[in-house]
């Protein structure tokens, strides 16, 4: 069995008397891709921001490639390899493709790249933004703005200014979100194709995508995990047909 890349540890998130993750305890494991699922408003989005460092939880421990990044805020995690992708894109909408993904490997690399130096001054820079931007298969799209892609090509644009942090673990909140079928379909193949390189945990309500992705579900309702098991596990258990899978399977 795959080594825990990340342990999560009775996570709790509260705003006063309000409760949106109770003692949430997951592993993910190196080399898979881990499901959350659940209805809408059952805390999983906070969930992912706790993980992702850019909420702070009010209980419970991350344990990440074997050190305790509880603490941490998001860039500190960053910078450890844990990434996410955002459930609305967060791109420079006026700079390219290539752009946006160059300024996040210099980010990452901390060299001198400037927004309005020519391009062809930062080579390095450049050339593994165009790796990113062809893993993502958008080497096409490089020098359009980033404002005029289409929906799915900025989801696919924001993926790869992810890999250009080089993470070793990415948090994909709804990366299918408002992406017609077509565009949906090359989102699933290019997530399965990266999942030699990346372990991920994707929050996701196209099950379909879900159950053709995931090593692993849990189902979290009311802020709580409720089940986890293989994907074929979590479709049977009568809990979560009752609790959420039921309006689909009906």
């Amino acid at each position: 069995m795959s080594e825990a890349l990340l342990s999560v540890r009775n996570l709790s998130k509260s705003y006063g008397a309000l409760k949106v993750t109770q003692d949430v305890s997951i592993d993910v494991a190196e080399g898979q891709i881990h499901a959350i699922i659940g209805p809408n408003g059952a805390g999983k989005t906070t969930l992912i921001s706790q993980l992702s460092g850019q909420l702070r939880s009010n209980a419970g421990q991350v344990v990440y490639a074997g050190e305790d990044i509880t603490r941490l805020d998001m860039a500190a995690r960053v910078r450890r390899g844990l990434a996410r992708s955002f459930q609305l894109t967060t791109l420079l909408p006026g700079f390219s493709a290539l752009e946006n993904v160059a300024l996040a490997v210099q980010a990452r690399a901390g060299s001198s790249f400037r927004f309005f130096r020519p391009a062809a001054t930062e080579t390095a820079l450049n050339d593994e933004a165009m790796t990113h931007l062809a893993s993502t298969g958008l080497a096409d799209r490089a020098s359009r703005m980033a404002g005029s892609l289409s929906h799915g090509e900025k989801r696919q644009l924001e993926l790869a200014v992810a890999l250009a942090t080089r993470p070793r673990l990415l948090l994909l909140d709804e990366p299918l979100a408002g992406t017609g079928h077509d565009e949906a379909a090359r989102l699933v193949d290019l997530f399965a194709a990266l999942k030699s390189r990346v372990t991920m945990v994707l929050i996701e309500h196209d099950m379909d995508a879900v159950f053709a992705l995931a090593d692993k579900v849990s189902v979290l309702v009311y802020g709580q995990i409720v089940v986890t098991g293989t994907p074929a596990d979590v479709r049977a258990d009568p809990k979560v047909r009752a609790a959420y899978l039921g309006e689909e399977a009906a």
